[in-house]
């Protein structure tokens, strides 16, 4: 087992990753404070390791919700179920309340923890690759919104993360792609060796070999734990760590939350913002080829729906997160492995790169 620490003084917390690090009851107790445990899962998760983590908690008054599982679920009507079942049971404010699956049941747990009595306790256990590498790290909770994707939520960091590889061997192929999306933006923006690193291995990565996907998800948290620690509310560099995702959540806002899977549009999405970073004469062609093919080689779709106009991207553009004082900004690279978050481009340029997808 590995063990990471994200630096946020007294907010700071272990990432433990490893083959059945869920085994270990002990560790997760560690980070429970009072005797009360909520876990909120979803009803794919549940029936595979709800009722062995109940049992690793046996000393504790353990409650559980079960949501239903899918983007297309991440929302208030949801989010309510979890209140309800707080409430219901009488939790107090020294509840942990625990994630126990993928982005949006990380991402609705973490907001009902940041919102509950004014903020409880909670621990991530991601069960998806996209969850382990990303979402489950940083402390961004939320839910979307018919007009936005996390356009509602807060920065709330977790207790722990328990990172735990042997779920992944449950996860279709396609999960397995939409995951690997997030660890190959972490090469892209921040790490050319890691980029050259997953182009070697990204057969083995697919097909879950052990020893590569752990050093994978170490290297993609270290990376992102570094990030967060020097800008943990996204004032500032924290934005590279969106590459591909304003053109990625106008794809899923458009197409309907869960037709496409995040990792899928954030993988579009760079092969979006690798054509407007190479029209702008930031990266070669050559590298652009060079990150496609890897997009393509990891099971991603390497452009947008067929369908999706101009006028639905910039529609959907202007509602990101990133733009200010109503100018879009935009994650583009200066060669691989070097990432800015910029207003600084031609709006002409960025309408052709948008036309050429069309």
């Amino acid at each position: 087992m590995q063990c990471l620490n994200v630096d946020l003084a007294d907010r700071s917390y272990p990432i433990y990753i490893g083959a059945d690090v869920l085994s270990d009851g002990s560790l997760l107790q560690r980070h429970i404070a009072g005797r009360q445990v909520c876990i909120v899962t979803d009803d794919t998760v549940a029936p595979l390791y709800l009722e062995a983590l109940i049992q690793k908690l046996a000393d504790y008054r353990v409650s559980s919700v079960v949501l239903p599982t899918g983007e297309a679920y991440k929302n208030w009507a949801t989010l309510q179920q979890v209140f309800d079942a707080l409430l219901a049971d009488r939790h107090d404010r020294r509840t942990t309340l625990i994630a126990l699956g993928g982005g949006v049941i990380g991402d609705m747990t973490g907001f009902a923890a940041a919102c509950y009595q004014r903020g409880v306790d909670f621990i991530q256990v991601p069960t998806t690759l996209l969850s382990q590498v990303d979402s489950s790290v940083g402390g961004k909770t939320g839910i979307n919104h018919p007009a936005g994707k996390n356009m509602l939520g807060a920065f709330y960091q977790p207790k722990a993360v328990l990172i735990d590889t042997d779920s992944l061997h449950t996860l279709p192929a396609r999960e397995v792609s939409a995951g690997l999306a997030e660890i190959i933006k972490y090469g892209l923006i921040r790490d050319a060796g890691f980029l050259a690193w997953l182009e070697q291995n990204i057969t083995a990565l697919r097909s879950l070999d052990a020893t590569t996907v752990i050093h994978a998800i170490e290297r993609s948290c270290a990376i992102k734990a570094e990030v967060v620690a020097a800008d943990e509310r996204e004032g500032g560099v924290r934005a590279i760590l969106n590459l591909g995702h304003t053109f990625g959540h106008a794809i899923e806002a458009h197409q309907g939350y869960g037709n496409w899977l995040h990792g899928e549009a954030v993988g579009a999405g760079m092969v979006m913002a690798l054509d407007l970073s190479c029209r702008l004469g930031w990266v070669t062609d050559a590298e652009r080829q060079r990150a496609v093919a890897l997009i393509a080689a990891a099971g991603l779709p390497v452009a947008p729906p067929k369908g999706m106009r101009v006028a639905d991207f910039e529609q959907l553009m202007a509602v990101d997160k990133k733009v200010l004082d109503g100018q879009l900004r935009l994650v583009l690279l200066h060669g691989l492995g070097s990432a800015v978050v910029t207003a600084e481009f031609d709006a002409d340029v960025l309408r052709q790169c948008l036309l050429g997808f069309e």
